[in-house]
């Protein structure tokens, strides 16, 4: 029987023994540690040095009806307005746990007192929160088609330069050009008229032309 009481009590000590580990596990933060939640404190320095978990919770120490707890959201932060308070509390001493990972963001409602510091913004991480994995990079691809020639050549022109076939006439002199024969490598000539054919004002200037040719050698 004695036996059998220790076996049924082993069950509930392994349990005691988790509930001990995982309150033990758990951490309270002062927030602001020695001076409190007041104004004039670097609460964001402070959150620095910590290392928020899920399961841990932040007391804040203050004033009662000098000062508030006001969790906000993040616009509601930057804007240190507490229209849309997600929880609050003035008893004093203000126990806030950490059940959500994330980032909490808590001010203090009397008018001015945030502007003047009293702003905290923490970010709490889970146990089980997946590790980051890198983004995949895209490797830059050379392009596949490669530069191409283009398939058209450069023609000649298929009809060749051609020497004109009309003979231009001369127009100096009495005499006319002869059309050139086919045979080639023949130089065409010109003809004159014959001496039957010259008037008599003609010969008689050429015969006078002779006398004086004739005359010229006598001397």
């Amino acid at each position: 029987m004695a036996s059998f009481c220790v076996c049924c009590r082993l069950p509930l000590a392994a349990l005691l023994l988790v509930a001990w580990s995982s309150t033990a596990a758990a951490t309270s933060y002062t927030v602001g540690s020695g001076s409190g939640w007041t104004t004039g404190v670097d609460y964001t320095s402070w959150a620095a040095s910590k290392n928020f978990k899920v399961g841990d919770s932040l007391v804040f120490n203050y004033a009662k009806g000098l000062h508030t707890v006001v969790e906000v959201s993040a616009a509601d932060y930057m804007a240190c307005t507490a229209a849309n308070p997600l929880g609050s509390d003035s008893s004093g001493a203000t126990t806030v746990p950490l059940k959500t990972p994330g980032t909490h963001y808590f001010i203090c409602s009397i008018t001015g007192h945030c502007a003047a510091g009293m702003k905290l913004a923490v970010t709490v991480g889970g146990s089980n929160s997946p590790a980051s994995t890198p983004t995949p990079t895209t490797p830059r691809t050379t392009p596949t088609t490669p530069y191409t020639t283009p398939t058209t050549p450069y023609t000649t022109p298929t009809t060749p330069y051609t020497t004109p076939t009309t003979t231009p006439t001369c127009s100096g002199g009495g005499g006319t050009t002869t059309t050139p024969t086919t045979n080639p490598g023949m130089t065409p000539f010109m003809s004159y008229p014959s001496a039957a054919s010259l008037s008599s004002a003609a010969l008689a200037g050429f015969a006078l032309v002779c006398c004086m040719i004739g005359q010229l050698a006598l001397l």
